[in-house]
């Protein structure tokens, strides 16, 4: 398949109203336009139920189109089978290079198996609850607790309850382990990785891989609060700089 940059990438905006929250929709925009143009902007749920009507100031902003899809049965979620039964339309008409799937659902990890199948990205976003399946079987996942304003450790005021609950429902693993494996799938003969391919690798080996999850905006500097493990160095070549990692002895 012809390799295509991501500026020029078309992806394709799915939304599950029943697991989305509007108040992060501008984020979810931005994440998804680092990996191309969001040209299908699509939102699916019941909308003569209550629960949907926070979504309409947000719709119009945003170009999104609602898609109407009436809950036949109590306790059975029809919109899953709407989004499903959408995407892999949008799929086999070749509109999209990728797809970014919003919902914490686990009925989502066969689309987005299926999708990465065809050689199609395949992103994410979801609660940090949502099962493990779904999040695998993405290129990448956000977690939308990494999407809420965040507050430098340093600048945290004491027992910020709304806060400090969302922050600890992000699993918080010791990521040198994983950062370790990244660097040593990409290193060099002389022992130096770049940076953008262990990134690469990061999620590879784990698609809900965020800097953020541990306070930190830029990959490089969650390296740097490890002086004791990792070494960092910056090469500038014709103006544009790029960045080494290698593992200390």
């Amino acid at each position: 398949m012809e390799q295509i940059d991501n500026k020029h990438k078309r992806i394709a905006l799915l939304i599950d109203g029943d697991n989305a929250q509007p108040s992060l929709i501008a984020q979810i925009l931005a994440e998804a336009g680092k990996y191309g143009s969001v040209t299908i902007r699509r939102i699916y749920g019941d909308w003569t139920k209550a629960n949907m009507s926070g979504w309409k100031d947000t719709l119009n902003n945003y170009a999104i189109q609602p898609i109407q899809q009436f809950r036949y049965t109590v306790g059975k979620n029809a919109t899953d089978s709407a989004m499903i039964i959408d995407a892999m339309d949008i799929l086999h008409s070749d509109l999209v290079d990728g797809f970014c799937i919003v919902s914490s659902d686990s009925d989502y990890t066969r689309l987005a198996t299926r999708i990465r199948e065809t050689g199609i990205f395949v992103m994410g976003v979801g609660k940090s609850t949502t099962p493990k399946a779904f999040v695998n079987a993405c290129n990448v996942f956000i977690y939308t607790e990494n999407l809420t304003t965040e507050v430098k450790p340093a600048e945290k005021k004491p027992k910020q309850k709304g806060v400090e609950e969302k922050k600890k429902s992000v699993e918080k693993t010791d990521p040198v382990p994983l950062l370790t494996k990244a660097i040593e799938m990409a290193m060099q003969e002389d022992g130096w990785a770049n940076l953008a391919t262990t990134g690469f690798y990061l999620h590879q080996l784990d698609p809900g891989f965020d800097p953020r999850t541990y306070g930190f905006k830029q990959l490089s500097s969650l390296f740097k609060s490890f002086p004791d493990k990792f070494e960092l160095k910056f090469q500038n070549d014709t103006g544009i700089t790029t960045v080494f990692v290698k593992l200390k002895d």
